[in-house]
């Protein structure tokens, strides 16, 4: 039986108890998927081709528009904004949502880059060559030469749009500088410009068989990426998915390399958050995976009837990614997200305690309800209830437990303050780290001579 002292404690804390919060769930009931909002023919002259990549716009103001490379060396602009009904013709909806093609190559385009604002874009062909378009106009405004190889992926750099990266099936890499023009022009009058440097036999295996002329076999690069440090370059190979980062300022060896899989991969993208990866498969599905959540099964994208080619996300809509397929089409979709009405048995819950009756009255302005206006609700409290009292109000002090820690890993103790060390731990520490650190790929890797 309680004391009466107990029962008294008990009774004033019930009574100072203004109302219960219901129970909020925890973020294992968060759940994410994904609609698909777009499907799109890619055709010419009434006959489909295959889209080999594509890139949405990188600027708020044109983040909707999506260009669309194919193997017949066009080069297609769709404006993604508009949806249609799932039953529709998608034939028919290309036509709608199309801004614009023209040929950019006589040969398969493998990528796109958008540059300066997206009023330039770059097409890598099979030819061997690289051009530069100016897209209001659809003219070209330069032609990068160099590679003997089809060229399979381009970057630009994180902070100066004149400089390019590429990779080739030639399994070299190289660093382009559009200002640097030279006098000479092709055939048909497009201003030629010369690579400025990078390394042949990036990717070339010391396991390979040697050539009767004595010569290493070499690997294509599939893929090339700037990092965000502005020094530090990426390049994948095809044949054994081996990761190499570079430094540009010596571009004599790799600062480190690695193999995060035994077999080939397709085309992959992270999301402008840093938050999902997405990647297609020979499967005909694309698969997106949590960043801070790297062992959960991925979400599967399911419609393509053929191999997915390639992915990306749109910049400008948190959540809105495109796919392409060796099926000839197009697809866009849509993340959403929501918190499952499923409750864990853990959940937090919360107490509303009044506080007492003098100091509530204080702040009732002498008993009396303040009524906000809208204009109002954006001024501070303490611009609306000035306490002139001079013993501060100290509000109750409230322990947390331990096992109350939201299941993503935020901790209710920790400090929300953003720290050089904190921000180091986010997802997105390696392609945009924090400006108050100046830091390279080296940095991120101990330094050993031994290779991977």
């Amino acid at each position: 039986m309680d004391t009466p002292s107990s029962h008294s404690l008990f009774t004033h804390i019930a009574s100072r108890e203004l109302f219960r919060v219901p129970k909020r769930p925890r973020m294992d009931g968060f759940v994410s998927g994904f609609n698909e909002t777009g499907l799109l023919a890619v055709q010419h002259n009434a006959q489909h081709t295959i889209p080999l990549s594509l890139s949405f716009c990188k600027t708020s103001k044109f983040g909707h528009i999506l260009a669309v490379s194919d193997e017949e060396g066009y080069v297609t602009l769709f404006d993604t904004r508009r949806k249609f009904p799932v039953t529709s013709n998608f034939e028919e909806n290309s036509e709608k949502v199309k801004i614009c093609d023209w040929v950019s190559h006589h040969n398969a385009v493998f990528d796109t880059c958008w540059n300066k604002e997206d009023t330039q874009i770059l097409t890598a062909s099979g030819d061997q060559t690289i051009k530069l378009w100016d897209v209001q106009e659809q003219k070209c405004l330069g032609l990068l030469t160099g590679h003997t190889g089809s060229v399979k992926s381009m970057c630009s750099h994180p902070t100066n749009s004149d400089i390019i990266v590429s990779g080739s099936r030639d399994g070299s890499f190289r660093i382009w500088d559009l200002r640097c023009k030279s006098t000479a022009k092709s055939r048909c009058g497009e201003v030629s410009i010369c690579s400025m440097g990078g390394v042949k036999g990036a990717h070339i295996s010391s396991q390979a068989r040697r050539t009767r002329r004595g010569r290493a076999a070499s690997m294509s690069i599939t893929s090339v990426l700037c990092l965000k440090d502005q020094v530090s370059i990426a390049t994948a190979g095809a044949v054994d998915s081996v990761l190499k980062f570079w430094d540009t300022r010596n571009l004599k060896s790799t600062v480190t390399q690695t193999s995060p899989s035994p077999q080939s991969t397709e085309k992959s993208a992270i999301s402008p958050d840093a938050s999902n990866i997405v990647s297609g498969s020979s499967d005909g599905n694309a698969y997106v995976w949590k960043v801070d959540k790297p062992l959960e099964d991925p979400t599967i994208l399911k419609s393509h009837d053929g191999e997915v080619t390639a992915v990306d996300w749109c910049s400008s809509e948190i959540g809105k990614l495109a796919t392409c397929s060796d099926d000839f089409t197009v697809r866009t979709w849509n993340k959403n997200s929501y918190v499952s009405s499923t409750q864990c048995a853990s959940a937090i819950r919360r107490r509303v305690m009044a506080i007492p009756s003098i100091e509530c009255k204080m702040l009732l302005n002498n008993g009396k309800r303040y009524s906000k206006t809208n204009e109002d609700a954006f001024l501070p409290y303490d611009a609306l209830h000035p306490i002139t009292s001079p013993t501060p109000i100290t509000p109750p002090k409230m322990n947390i437990s331990e096992g109350n820690q939201l299941s993503s890993g935020l901790d209710l103790n920790a400090s929300s303050e953003k720290t050089p060390e904190s921000a180091l731990k986010s997802p997105s520490s390696v392609l945009n780290p924090p400006s108050s650190l100046k830091r390279t790929i080296r940095d991120y890797f101990l330094a050993s001579s031994r290779t991977l």
